[in-house]
């Protein structure tokens, strides 16, 4: 049995490289981000943007203003509001007034919305396994640290450096 070569592929430049990567990761990207968002609609009838607002808020379990929130999640404050709203009437995240700030609105997740976010995490971590089940250890840290140092060039645009 003889083993057959591949033609030889023409370099492409740089430029060009780096362009099929980005589409390579932006499909990576937008094909998990809609099986994550399905598998939230079917087990939990939530969505993936309310999961990130609880997810925040779980993060700082003291809560956040709605201008941090959004500030983390990279969304409008007018996003957020919404979001929080819906949070609000399903009993998962409450709005208090602000201690120091009075035109400021804090929210944090309620008992029974830590108890929801904690369920959907944990379901989100399993998903996310296996999502990614095809990659190994090793290659999981490799691409983890390659894209960490895609970070200070994106922040550099971003801030207008």
């Amino acid at each position: 049995m003889t083993l057959q070569r591949r033609p030889r592929a023409k370099r492409e430049p740089a430029s060009k490289q780096k362009l099929r990567l980005w589409l390579r990761l932006l499909r990576a990207s937008r094909g998990i981000e809609a099986e994550l968002r399905q598998r939230l609609r079917v087990e939990f009838g939530t969505t993936l943007p309310k999961f990130d607002v609880m997810a925040a808020l779980a993060r700082k379990g003291d809560g956040m203003t709605m201008t941090e929130v959004s500030r983390f999640l990279m969304v409008s404050n007018g996003n957020v509001t919404g979001l929080v709203d819906r949070l609000v009437a399903e009993g998962n995240v409450v709005r208090l007034a602000h201690e120091s700030d009075r035109r400021a609105t804090f929210v944090r997740l309620t008992p029974k919305g830590a108890q929801q976010f904690a369920a959907m995490a944990k379901a989100h971590e399993t998903w996310i396994g296996e999502i990614l089940g095809g990659i190994d250890a090793r290659q999981t840290h490799s691409m983890a640290d390659l894209l960490a140092s895609i970070g200070p060039a994106t922040r550099q645009v971003v801030e207008g450096q």
